[in-house]
């Protein structure tokens, strides 16, 4: 096992050895442990009790945070009508395209954080499955980025709409802001994701829900919730 540095070895006595925080708690002490030289990314992780191999126990959604990400997103827009390409590029939208998206797409291009189609576009954008859906590019109704309302969807994801997916461990990343942030930002950003996932639970998953629900920086240590108090800590 890999021995701790100096300054990780600082940051646990810091915080001391407990096994759970609250959820002010954790944010606090995130904050205060995101000592690298630049803006830390602040994240959640989940663990679920789900088994992700089942259709009816998939867990996915979106959540727009209070307070944003902290990070200027990327957008591609695939439209086709004038009056829906004109919103997105109204919106912010990075790129904007139709057909010559898709075969950009199909050359190898993917430089950018998230997707949105008006459903006219489905037919050809489903082509791009095997490309977009490994990084979590490909646009899902679920999520909100499969919409006639592409400008609207631009907007949401610019102001802090994040999608979020269960993998096939039952795990859950979540980036919900920047050390730069105070706790109070954090704490809120957190109780909006949490809401999310807890309401996202899938009727077909049984017994204990969530398992593990952590909070860590980049390049801090992780702060464990406790889970029997997520529910109040959302509201």
């Amino acid at each position: 096992m890999p021995k701790q540095g100096k300054r990780m070895r600082a940051l646990y006595e810091k915080v001391g050895d407990r096994k759970t925080y609250s959820l002010p708690e954790a944010c606090q002490f995130v904050k205060e442990c995101a000592t690298a030289k630049f803006d830390e990314t602040i994240e959640m992780a989940f663990f679920l009790g789900v088994d992700p191999r089942h259709a009816e126990q998939m867990v996915r959604g979106a959540v727009s945070l209070p307070h944003g990400t902290g990070k200027a997103v990327t957008v591609a827009v695939f439209c086709k009508q004038d009056a829906q390409r004109q919103a997105a590029e109204e919106a912010g939208a990075d790129f904007v395209g139709a057909d010559d998206l898709v075969e950009k797409i199909q050359g190898g291009w993917t430089d950018f954080d998230t997707a949105v189609a008006a459903p006219d576009m489905m037919g050809q954008v489903g082509r791009l499955g095997k490309i977009l859906g490994p990084k979590g590019l490909m646009p899902s109704p679920k999520a909100g980025t499969v919409t006639p309302d592409v400008g609207t969807a631009v907007t949401d994801i610019k102001k802090g709409k994040i999608d979020y997916r269960v993998d096939k461990n039952a795990n859950i990343h979540v980036p919900i802001g920047k050390a730069s942030f105070t706790p109070e930002q954090i704490q809120e950003n957190a109780a909006a994701v949490i809401d999310s996932v807890l309401k996202a639970r899938p009727s077909a998953a049984k017994g204990t829900y969530v398992k593990v629900c952590a909070m860590s920086s980049s390049m801090g240590p992780g702060f464990k919730l406790d889970a029997s108090t997520l529910a109040s800590a959302s509201r």
